[in-house]
C-alpha cells in the first residue's frame, strides 16, 4: 500500500506541474509587478482556472472508487466482543504505548515537513522547477518501502529496521542544515545517471529523508502495540492520534523559517529523530514506568 501511495506522489506532481504551471514565468512576481491591476487580476484568474480541470478529474476518480466498492462484494468485518472489561485510561499503564504514540507524533511531523516544504525551500534558493521536488522525497520513500518489503522480518527486524531509520534521520538532517545550497554535486552522484535534473546537496539531503521515513510507522507500529491484550483497539486509537504531529509540527518549522532561516530552521528535526532512536533502543522494551 505505500508502495502505491508513494508512487502517486512521484506521478501525480509532475502531471500536475505540467498541467497547471506551464509558462509559469508569466505568474512571476516580476511580471506581475509589470502589469496593471487589471491585467494583474485577469491573470490571476487564468492560472486559478487552470486548477479546475485537474480537480474535477480528481473528483470522478473519487467518485468512481465509491461506486466500486458501493457495488463490491467485500465482506463486513466481524468484531470480536471482549469478555474483559477495558478501562478509560488503562492504555496509560503501557509505556512502550504512551512513548510509541510521542515516537509517531514526531514520525509524521518530520515526513510531512520533508515531503511537503521541500518545493517552498528550493524556490527560496532558486531550484528550477520547484513544484516537483516533492516527487524527489517520494522516490527515496518508495525506495526504503521495497526495503522493507524485501528485508523484513527476514533478514531485517524492526527494531533494527527502526534504529536505521533514526540514525539515517539524525544524518541526514545534519546534511540539510550544514550543506551547500549551491553545489549539486551529490545529486550527480546519486541521481544524475537517470538523467534527473539535479539538486543543491541541501535539497538532496531533504530528499533523502524520505528514505529514512519509509520504515517507521511500519516499526513503530507492532512494538507498540505488542502486549497490549484486550486494550489492542484502543492502544491502536491512541497510535493514529498521533498522526497530528504532521499537522503542528510543519507550523513550528514555519515559524523557525520565518524567525531566522529556511536553512536553519530544520534542526527542528533533530530532536524529533533523538527520539525515534531512543524508542528503538529503549522505549520499545519498557513495560513498566517504574
Amino acid at each position: 500500500m505505500g508502495l502505491f501511495n508513494k508512487s502517486a506522489g512521484i506521478v501525480v506532481p509532475l502531471i500536475f506541474s505540467a498541467l497547471i504551471l506551464s509558462g509559469i514565468g508569466n505568474y512571476s512576481d516580476q511580471a506581475l509587478g509589470a502589469l496593471s491591476t487589471a491585467d494583474r487580476a485577469l491573470l490571476r484568474a487564468d492560472l486559478a482556472a487552470r486548477l479546475a480541470f485537474p480537480y474535477a478529474i480528481m473528483a470522478l476518480g473519487l467518485l468512481a472508487v465509491m461506486t466500486i466498492v458501493h457495488f463490491s462484494t467485500l465482506p463486513q468485518l466481524k468484531v470480536e466482543q471482549q469478555e474483559q472489561t477495558v478501562t478509560r485510561f488503562g492504555i496509560f499503564q503501557f509505556p512502550q504505548l504512551v512513548l510509541g504514540a510521542l515516537t509517531l507524533f514526531a514520525y509524521v511531523g518530520v515526513e510531512v515537513i520533508a515531503a511537503d516544504t521541500i518545493g517552498l525551500y528550493g524556490r527560496h534558493i532558486g531550484v528550477p522547477n520547484f513544484a516537483v521536488l516533492t516527487s524527489y522525497t517520494m522516490g527515496f520513500m518508495v525506495l526504503g518501502y521495497i526495503l522493507g518489503v524485501t528485508t523484513i522480518p527476514r533478514w531485517l527486524t524492526q527494531k533494527n529496521a527502526l534504529l536505521m531509520s533514526a540514525l539515517c534521520g539524525i544524518l541526514f538532517t545534519a546534511g540539510v542544515t550544514m550543506s551547500s545550497a549551491t553545489e549539486v554535486g551529490m545529486a550527480q552522484v546519486l541521481v544524475g545517471w537517470t538523467g534527473v535534473p539535479p539538486v543543491p546537496n541541501t535539497v538532496m539531503f531533504l530528499a533523502m529523508l524520505g528514505f529514512a521515513n519509509a520504515l517507521v510507522w511500519p516499526s513503530i507500529w507492532p512494538l507498540a502495540l505488542q502486549g497490549l491484550g484486550k486494550y489492542t483497539a484502543s492502544g491502536s486509537a491512541l497510535l493514529i492520534m498521533g498522526i497530528a504531529g504532521g499537522a503542528l509540527l510543519p507550523m513550528l518549522y514555519g515559524r523557525f523559517s520565518d524567525s531566522f532561516n529556511s536553512q536553519s530552521a530544520y534542526w527542528i528535526m533533530l530532536p524529533c529523530y533523538l527520539l525515534i532512536l531512543i524508542y528503538a533502543v529503549k522505549g520499545h522494551t519498557m513495560r513498566s514506568w517504574r
